[in-house]
């Protein structure tokens, strides 16, 4: 893989998470600057102010009304930018709110870091929020999984969590500890996720069964993870600089981005075979994976 970096806002702005709406533009969340951005298909990139400096947007998602979505960690809400650039927001109080997916009921499912909750928001604002049996967890990503359940990863109780669209929970212990899991995504039989303090990338079948694989780095410090064409994944190693692949068989290989100090977060693939990575350095950059 090849990267092209595209510095988007200023400097320090903090592009943290990353997601691409229906017509192809790319959007991110500017962690330190309270911003969602757009980056159009001609280049010009536009910021939005979504709150004040320090509400930390975090992850964002194109959601199932013709908007983005978006969960505001340190401004404790969830919010919604429309395509043109209009802002609500939907306060969540004392959650600080991180993961955030469409769950298959059109609603949107996100994590409650600070109550150890899973949460529920229709489009139109009605929240719903389910305990989860796991005191001081973490919960961190959450994505739809292929059973019609949502998965999320538990950073500090060690664990893979998963809610039904009733609010009942599983949870499922790793088998290495202090493994510290973030980033999870749905590869369409299964659930792959990154394992920071580990050094690992680890698999879920929808029945509990957890197969991992070290990194060639154990200290990469992996964050995130995204599915891509031909059923591998994608991952940042936010501690390297660097993104890597694994092959459904286990097969690892790493790439490394145009600098080393470019702490990448988020990243996700387009329609058109894009992968695009958020820097929190100060860009965005891509490669494609159909070339």
């Amino acid at each position: 893989m090849e990267f092209t970096e595209v510095q988007v806002g200023e400097a320090g702005c903090g592009p943290y998470g990353v997601a691409v709406d229906l017509d192809g533009d790319v959007w991110c969340t500017e962690v330190h600057r309270g911003r969602v951005g757009r980056l159009g298909a001609d280049g010009d990139y536009r910021g939005f102010q979504v709150g004040p400096v320090d509400c930390r947007p975090t992850v964002i998602v194109a959601g199932p009304d013709e908007a983005m979505w978006f969960s505001l960690y340190q401004g404790n809400g969830i919010g919604r930018v429309g395509l043109d650039g209009s802002v609500r927001c939907f306060g969540v109080p004392g959650a600080n709110p991180y993961g955030l997916a469409v769950g298959p009921d059109s609603a949107l499912w996100f994590t409650a870091m600070n109550t150890d909750r899973i949460g529920r928001i229709t489009v139109d604002g009605a929240i719903t929020e389910f305990d989860l049996p796991t005191p001081g967890g973490f919960p961190s990503m959450i994505t739809t999984g292929p059973d019609g359940a949502l998965w999320f990863t538990l950073n500090q109780a060690n664990a893979i969590g998963r809610i039904d669209l009733e609010g009942a929970v599983r949870t499922f212990p790793l088998p290495t500890a202090n493994a510290a899991p973030v980033g999870i995504t749905s590869t369409g039989d299964a659930l792959c996720f990154v394992e920071i303090g580990a050094g690992q990338i680890g698999r879920i079948t929808p029945e509990g069964e957890i197969v991992e694989h070290p990194l060639p780095d154990r200290e990469a410090r992996p964050h995130a993870i995204t599915a891509v064409p031909g059923g591998s994944c994608c991952f940042t190693e936010w501690g390297t600089g660097r993104i890597g692949r694994i092959t459904p068989s286990g097969g690892i290989e790493t790439h490394p981005l145009p600098r080393p100090d470019s702490e990448p977060h988020g990243l996700t693939t387009a329609p058109d075979g894009t992968l695009w990575v958020a820097l929190e350095s100060g860009a965005l950059a891509w490669t494609s994976l159909t070339r």
